[in-house]
């Protein structure tokens, strides 16, 4: 077995037990923003390790592709968390008493239930 073998198996597990934390913490955590930071960030490493394990086994054109879709997933997917936060916060599903900082309460109206309470 060759050194570049140990660690692609090395970068396969890793980014898998990335992904089993991600996807634990999304089941564990209460709140609708903390399992968001659960699903993107841990998520996003392990498939960067997943995909860098993956181009060490294959040729450089494969390799190559395995690089942009790397590249496209890290700018994609905080801008979809953003925004899905975004669309959360305004529909009213986050609990603004639990923010420790909310920068968004004089900047953005709500649309869903806590608006009524206001």
């Amino acid at each position: 077995m060759s050194a570049v073998d140990v660690l692609s198996a090395a970068l396969l597990l890793a980014g898998a037990a990335q992904c089993l934390l991600g996807a634990l913490g999304l089941v564990r955590l209460p709140s609708l923003l903390s399992r968001m930071q659960a699903a993107t960030k841990p998520q996003t490493l392990g498939l960067l390790l997943i995909l860098a394990g993956a181009a060490l086994r294959v040729p450089l054109d494969s390799a190559v592709t395995l690089l942009l879709v790397g590249v496209f997933q890290v700018i994609t997917a905080p801008v979809i968390s953003q925004l899905i936060g975004r669309s959360a916060y305004r529909s009213g599903s986050v609990h603004r008493k639990i923010l420790v900082v909310d920068e968004l309460a004089g900047r953005m109206p709500l649309e869903g239930p806590e608006r009524a309470g206001e």
